[in-house]
């Protein structure tokens, strides 16, 4: 057999790849390698990224305020436009569902797992970014919630940012929403996870 592939020039398959040479198509190897896994780690790692740093400034930011603003007067940072104040909030993000804490809990636990399992496949910068936002803001929200008072899968989660007319909010409530205007927009362009582009 390999004496006729030397004859008609058809090369053997590379050891380990199982690659078919005539067509450039994998076989059924143990995990994907190349280029494409070299790139789908990359937008692992920049999801992370996003998240850490998302995670940092809103624990920090909330350890200070907390410090520094609960029980005090109010901080305008613009006039009354925009405020500075602590705020402990039982319920979602700006404010409502206040009686459903424990249920808000698992949400967010149930947000992380969702995200954990799409970033398997995922070959796009921007859905790293817009998924790194939401994973920072899940795990920003759901550390009050498990550490803060009154209780376990209770806490009350710490608010400071006041517009005026508006609800208060925190840069994970922030975060959140950012990501997901992301996500609608990256929808609506035709772009997933995987980085393929479609015009349906």
């Amino acid at each position: 057999m390999a004496e006729a592939e030397r004859i008609t020039g058809t090369p053997e398959p590379e050891p380990g790849t199982g690659a078919d040479p005539t067509t450039g198509a994998e076989g059924d190897g143990p995990e994907q390698s190349g280029p494409d896994a070299g790139r789908g780690k990359r937008r692992i790692l920049a999801l992370l990224l996003v998240a850490l740093l998302v995670y940092l400034l809103d624990l920090s930011s909330k350890l200070l305020v907390v410090a520094k603003l609960e029980h005090h007067a109010p901080i305008e940072v613009i006039g009354t436009l925009l405020q500075f104040t602590v705020i402990r909030n039982r319920g979602a993000a700006f404010g409502m569902g206040e009686a459903l804490t424990i249920f808000l809990t698992f949400i967010a636990a149930a947000v992380i797992v969702v995200i954990a399992r799409i970033a398997r496949k995922l070959y796009s910068l921007p859905w790293a970014i817009a998924l790194g936002l939401l994973l920072g803001g899940a795990f920003g929200n759901l550390t009050d919630r498990i550490f803060r008072t009154p209780g376990v899968f209770e806490g009350a989660v710490v608010d400071f940012i006041a517009p005026a007319h508006f609800a208060v909010f925190n840069l994970a409530d922030s975060a959140i929403v950012c990501g997901g205007i992301l996500i609608v927009i990256l929808s609506f362009r035709g772009l997933d996870p995987d980085g393929t582009v479609h015009n349906d």
